[in-house]
Formats: C-alpha cells, sequence, structure tokens
C-alpha cells in the first residue's frame, strides 16, 4: 500500500464477498447492469463541485490507524490532538498513552484477533482504547452505552469479546451481564473523568457531564497508563477490525465485519467529499459530540479527525451552550448535528450571554434530518449568524461504514432543499449508488425503487451470520432496503426507511428486536411493536401485547394480579436501552393475514386513533 488514496490495493474488501442467494445472484449479469447504470447516472454529475477531488484524500501514512498515530505525533508532536472540557492532550502524548493502553490490554492476554468491548460514552479514553485495540491488531466492538443487561449481554456473547471497557457507573449493568455469559470477560474500568483525578490536572470547565472522581474511585486508568508500551502490529488492510451491530428486519443485533481498510477509505472519501484532496494539508478541529459507538460518530468523532490530525474537541454529551463556547474555546472548523441541535444554537446566540461569542472558526457545518429536516430558513438563520451554509450531512449506513455521499457545492440555488424528503447527493469518489426495482434492474432517473451500493467500505459480512450475509450482499453489492430516487443530475434523494425501522430522535429501534426482547417476558404471550409518529421524538415504539394466561404478573406488579403497563415498562427499562423501551397497548388477540402475519397497521388503527 503506497498511502496514495489510502484504500487496499485492487477492488477493495467486500467486492467480490460472494454471490449471495438474492435474487439475480450467481450469473454475474445483475453486476453488469449495476455497473452500467452506475457509468450512466455518473455522466450525469455535471455539477460536480470543482472543490471536491475525483479521488479519495491521500492519506500521508496510509491506511493503518497505529501508522497514523505514529506519524501526526512525530509531524506535529505538540499539537493538540484531544481536548475534552478544558483537558488537553498533544499527539506525542496520545501516542505514548495508546501504546500504553496497548501494552496494558496485551497483558491481559489480548492479542491479533480478539474481540475488545467498549461500553463508555465519548470521552478520552474512549479514543485511547479504540486506536489500542487496533495497535494490537484486535477486534473493537462498540457497545451502546445505554444497553442494560441483557443487551450487553447479547453483544458480549455474540461477538465472543474477551475484554470489555466500562465506566464504574455502569457496574451494576456490567456484572449481571456477565453473569448470564458462557466466558469469561474481563473487564477495565474507568471513569470519563478520571482524567481530571491525576496530579497536575486542570480543574474541568462548565459542562462535564459527571463529577471527578477521586483517584480510588476512578478506575483503572492511572493503571493503564503506567503499563509497559506495546509495540503496534502492522497493518493488515483485510484484517477484520471492528463489529459494528446494527438492527435488522429479524432476530436481534448482528455484527457488521468491518476492517482497516474500511476505516481508511471512509476517512479518505468522506474527506474528498468535504473538500480535501490531502489529509492534514489544513488542520481541522472537530466537535467531537456525536456517540463514538455509532458508526456516524466513529467516522466524525475519531476516524477523520485521526486520519487528518486534527483535534477532537469531545464533549461527552449535546449540550447548547457548552458546544457553543467548546466552538469559540477550541476553534472547532467543522460540526455534524441533527438539524435539531442548530435550532437550539441559534436560540442560544440570540441571547445576551452569547451574542458575542466568536465563531469565525467554523468552516463546515452539516446538518442530519431526523426529528426536524434541514429547511431553507434554517439554512438562512445559520448563514445570516456564521456566514456559513448549512447542508445535509449524507447517506449511510452500519453496513456500508456510513458516509457514502456528499452535499458539498450542491446548493445552488437551495435545490438540495427542494428535493423531498432528504437530499443526499452524488457518491463520494469511488463509490457507485444504483436505484433498482423488484426484480433488482436499474430503474429510470426520476424512479423510485431500493438503493444498493458498493464500495471499498461495504461490509464483508455479518459476524457468524452466513444467510444474512448472503440476503444482503450479492454480488459484490449492498442491498440496503432503503428506497431512493436519482434526479437529472445524478443525485440521490433518500425517500423512506427501512419499513420496519423506527427512527426515535434519529435512533435506530427495530420492531423485531424489541419484539425479541419483550418475549423472554413470562407474562408476554404475543407481542407486535409498531411505530407511532411523535413531534419530539419523530417516532415511538408502540408494543401490542396479548398477555399470557396463568403465568405469575411481572415483577413490580401485585401478587397474582394482573400484568400492567407499568410492570411491563419498568421491567423493558432493566432489559433494553431507553430509547427503544415502547408504550404498551394490551389486546385480547392479534389481526392475521391470510398467511399468519400480524396486521400491524390494523393494530395501530384501531388502537391509536
Amino acid at each position: 500500500m503506497s498511502g496514495s488514496v489510502g484504500v487496499p490495493a485492487g477492488s477493495g474488501p467486500g467486492v467480490d464477498a460472494g454471490s449471495g442467494s438474492g435474487a439475480g445472484a450467481g450469473s454475474g449479469s445483475r453486476r453488469a447492469e449495476w455497473e452500467a447504470a452506475a457509468a450512466e447516472l455518473a455522466a450525469l454529475r455535471t455539477l460536480w463541485p470543482a472543490e471536491v477531488p475525483r479521488r479519495p484524500a491521500v492519506l500521508p501514512a496510509g491506511p493503518g490507524l497505529a501508522e497514523t498515530v505514529r506519524h501526526w505525533a512525530a509531524e506535529r508532536p505538540d499539537a493538540v490532538a484531544v481536548s475534552y472540557y478544558g483537558w488537553e492532550e498533544t499527539w506525542s502524548e496520545l501516542a505514548g498513552r495508546v501504546a500504553a493502553t496497548a501494552g496494558w490490554l496485551a497483558s491481559h492476554g489480548v492479542g491479533t484477533g480478539d474481540r475488545v468491548a467498549v461500553f463508555m460514552g465519548n470521552c478520552p479514553q474512549y479514543v485511547h482504547t479504540f486506536l489500542a485495540v487496533a495497535w494490537l491488531g484486535a477486534v473493537y466492538v462498540p457497545s451502546n452505552p445505554m444497553y442494560r443487561a441483557e443487551e450487553l449481554r447479547h453483544q458480549l456473547e455474540d461477538s465472543g469479546a474477551v475484554h470489555l471497557f466500562a465506566p464504574p457507573a455502569a457496574r451494576a449493568v456490567v456484572d449481571s451481564a456477565l453473569a448470564r455469559l458462557d466466558h469469561e470477560v474481563a473487564v477495565t474500568w474507568t471513569d470519563p473523568a478520571a482524567v481530571f483525578a491525576v496530579p497536575g490536572a486542570p480543574a474541568p470547565t462548565a459542562g462535564l457531564p459527571s463529577a471527578v472522581p477521586s483517584r480510588e474511585d476512578a478506575g483503572d486508568w492511572e493503571r493503564v497508563l503506567a503499563s509497559a508500551p506495546a509495540e503496534p502490529v502492522p497493518v493488515d488492510p483485510d484484517r477484520l477490525a471492528a463489529l459494528n451491530y446494527t438492527g435488522g428486519t429479524t432476530g436481534r443485533p448482528k455484527g457488521c465485519e468491518h476492517t482497516i481498510g474500511h476505516m481508511a477509505y471512509t476517512a479518505a472519501s468522506a474527506m474528498a467529499g468535504s473538500g480535501t484532496a490531502v489529509a492534514g494539508e489544513k488542520r481541522e478541529v472537530t466537535l467531537g459530540f456525536l456517540a463514538m459507538f455509532w458508526i456516524a460518530g466513529q467516522n466524525l468523532s475519531l476516524l477523520l479527525p485521526i486520519y487528518g490530525g486534527g483535534e477532537i474537541a469531545v464533549l461527552g454529551r449535546w449540550h447548547p451552550r457548552v458546544a457553543l463556547e467548546t466552538i469559540a474555546d477550541r476553534g472547532v472548523t467543522r460540526i455534524v448535528s441533527p438539524a435539531d441541535g442548530y435550532g437550539e444554537l441559534l436560540e442560544l446566540l440570540a441571547s445576551p450571554e452569547c451574542r458575542e461569542l466568536d465563531l469565525s472558526s467554523l468552516e463546515q457545518c452539516q446538518a442530519v434530518s431526523f426529528v426536524r429536516k434541514l429547511d431553507i430558513g434554517l439554512r438562512r438563520e445559520w448563514e445570516a449568524r456564521t456566514g456559513i451554509t448549512l447542508r445535509e450531512a449524507s447517506f449511510g449506513m452500519t453496513e456500508t461504514h456510513t458516509s457514502d455521499t456528499f452535499t458539498l457545492g450542491l446548493q445552488t440555488g437551495d435545490m438540495d432543499l427542494r428535493a423531498q424528503p432528504v437530499y443526499c447527493g452524488f457518491p463520494v469518489p469511488g463509490t457507485e449508488i444504483v436505484v433498482v426495482d423488484e426484480e433488482l434492474h436499474p430503474v429510470p432517473v426520476g424512479q423510485e425503487g431500493e438503493i444498493l451500493v458498493h464500495s471499498p467500505s461495504v461490509t464483508t459480512g455479518y459476524w457468524h451470520n452466513p444467510r444474512a450475509t448472503a440476503d444482503t450482499l450479492v454480488e459484490g453489492w449492498l442491498r440496503t432496503g432503503d428506497t431512493g430516487r436519482f434526479d437529472e443530475h445524478g443525485a440521490l434523494t433518500y425517500l423512506a426507511r427501512t419499513k420496519e425501522m423506527i427512527k426515535v430522535k434519529g435512533m435506530s429501534v427495530f420492531p423485531s428486536e424489541v419484539e425479541s426482547l419483550l418475549r423472554m417476558h413470562p407474562g408476554v404471550q404475543t407481542v407486535a411493536v409498531a411505530p407511532r409518529e411523535d413531534p419530539e421524538r419523530g417516532q415511538v415504539p408502540v408494543a401490542f401485547v396479548v398477555p399470557a394466561a396463568d403465568v405469575p404478573a411481572a415483577e413490580g406488579a401485585p401478587a397474582e394480579g394482573p400484568l400492567t403497563a407499568e410492570a411491563l415498562t419498568a421491567w423493558a427499562r432493566e432489559n433494553m436501552a431507553v430509547y427503544k423501551v415502547p408504550e404498551f397497548v394490551f389486546v385480547e388477540e392479534m389481526p392475521m393475514t391470510a398467511t399468519g402475519k400480524i396486521r400491524k397497521a390494523v393494530l395501530l388503527e384501531e388502537h391509536l386513533a
């Protein structure tokens, strides 16, 4: 690997991921059709912005994360790499702490190919751990810090994780999950605020999400950093590097297999889509509040600033006032936030205490249309206050490592915001996207269909799930299940999410997963989960439940009493992330189709009218 484009040589991981068993697989004719359609769409892109290169950005140190950290530590040792509520870490300090964290893991038996789970919110230790896992050639398994015990247990069991990083505050959840496992998992405990508990540390600025612990209560962080540093394992771009778990239309979450090559290509192509030809050619500061366990947060709060040699201004959670002060204090150049967040920032900027904050460092501001959609009014307000044109982020999903499209330079006449519902722009350099009909034939421009994606970052498959892999990967292309269409300029518009997915404030909730968890409750005979539209959260899951007969009531309900919504809610809060907890509606029976499927639309119409 020469390091010229940041992706493995050849066709890239996932291109020949098996012919699959889906429609059209096996002959190779479908792939030829899709490639021809992608070429026709590319020819329409005469509006390609001059500032966006046609190839992924050059990564000076190549695809390796360890090599990248060492490169920037040598090139800019005294530049800040990570900041966190007044705490700072230079690139040379980051390299030393990552090597020590890798040494700690190695001393606990972690080696190449071993899975290491990270069950934490955003903090400096998250950055260290993410990089240390790659340093050892191990496999990073991000775990949603909102998980409850059963969700965490499933992920640890499915991935076969041998080590877990978690904050002491999550001990009850972790202990409960580990008690249900069939294999041993070592735990490293670290409080996110432990960086302030060591001698000589600065006092945190306002907004730190948790109190500074005593050194005794801070966990293992000081012992981790006292470990003998480990030498990095030479990069293999095709080696499994991460299992990013995603929901689906059937069963429990599945681990998407991603490599270092996938990460490098994602960073390099996303940089190109942001107008960067060579990583690090100018120093950027990213507001790192998007959750790092989430694939979009992994890209925008970790990979882009790391490969780009910039600074991650880490925030443990979204707080509009703290975000504004961090932008001004750290000279933040890039923000990606849900559109709602920009509305909150504008409200604060109109107040006397924030009106004079200097936001002149901002260069790129992207919005994600979840609950609120980016519209022309919001764009104009943001332009008037900052001089920056607010634009949509990109289309993507966990299976593609997201960041599959760009919208930079496509705002002439607000044509992007006049597309409904969400304009996604052009595929990033190196990625091909087509829209197909039910038989997987490409459809004409302007016609709706299923979105297919082909790129060097498409997952190589689902961990230990060949059937799901074969159903989703067809001749190296990913069937997204999402609906979209292309316009006359070759730009993609996203029309509808996977029909089974529920979006709660941007977080994906899959009915099949919630149903699977609720079936574990002895008082639930039959359950069906469907979405209710909600003005504040976008959507809310609703669980329609047929109670089981002659089964003891749920814990918390009166002895021998009937199952109650309150008892089920309490049980759900103990067993699933809070955003997945549904509203409950009891029904005597489920309306069924002739083929034996529950008619969820009827349930919604009859019980939520």
